[in-house]
């Protein structure tokens, strides 16, 4: 578990990754990047990050595949994360419904954002389910997961419990500060706290599923540490989506194998552009 960790946490920007900035919404500010459309009338690609994760732990994912499909991107970080606004502690176990129901919403509208695909990885991905499934969306045209949960198994707090030791007796805490600055703690201890709750062993969005309108691509890899290819299963079975298994993957399809990740990426919207 902890080398994959590692390769989510470490690693350059690459050249050409345009710089942050902010943007007010009624619950606070939240830091985002935009990258522009190559393709008129493209859908905006929206990015969801783990729940380690930020605006700069993408890096040049989100400029890879909108220079792959034309679309223009919103990435931005939660409270809590990178340079967004902090949040008080302990978070609600029920932190990704809130997310996905009442702050995506008002980014989306803040940001004036049409048609769009959401792109959302681990704790990203499973709030990317909630919001399609959730209600009415009628510019959203379609889903993209990778490596997200529906529910909680075993071999994810196994993980979450070894990624607390990183952090109490290793260099976890240096590490991801260099990415959320004042908010490392609210970023690391709001997720690790929440998913080693007993209560959240109950966390299910499943219901959701049968909710979700639009076409929605799977992607998990075959190693990963966070989850089993059940997951995958009961996406696909739930709302009728794509799976798509990589070998020679963990937990971060997009850092693992970008070429594969990219390329299905760009099949799956090929119908939308």
């Amino acid at each position: 578990m902890g080398q994959g960790l590692d390769r989510r946490i470490e690693g350059p920007y690459r050249r050409g990754v345009s710089a942050t900035d902010f943007l007010d919404i009624p619950q606070g500010r939240l830091e985002i990047r935009r990258i522009s459309e190559a393709r008129a009338g493209a859908p905006t690609l929206v990015f969801l990050h783990e729940g380690l994760g930020c605006v700069g732990m993408w890096r040049d994912f989100p400029d890879r595949v909108a220079a792959a499909t034309g679309c223009g991107a919103l990435i931005y970080s939660r409270f809590g994360y990178g340079a967004s606004d902090p949040v008080a502690l302990p978070r609600p176990l029920r932190y990704m419904h809130d997310e996905a129901l009442a702050v995506l919403p008002a980014l989306l509208r803040a940001a004036g954002i049409g048609p769009h695909v959401l792109i959302g990885h681990s704790d990203g991905g499973s709030i990317a389910l909630i919001h399609a499934g959730g209600g009415a969306t009628p510019n959203l045209k379609g889903v993209v997961t990778l490596a997200a949960h529906v529910f909680v198994e075993d071999i994810s707090v196994t993980s979450i419990a070894a990624a607390r030791e990183q952090w109490e007796q290793g260099d976890l805490r240096a590490r991801l500060a260099r990415w959320h600055r004042d908010n490392v703690d609210a970023a690391f201890l709001g997720w690790n706290r929440a998913w080693l709750d007993p209560a959240f062993r109950a966390w299910n969005i499943e219901a959701f599923l049968p909710g979700i309108r639009v076409p929605v691509l799977v992607i998990q890899g075959e190693d990963d540490e966070y989850g089993t290819l059940e997951q995958v299963e009961s996406i696909r079975k739930g709302c009728g989506a794509e799976p798509l298994v990589l070998p020679e993957s963990g937990h971060s399809p997009q850092r693992d194998r970008p070429e594969a990740v990219v390329a299905a990426i760009g099949r799956f919207l090929a119908p939308l552009l």
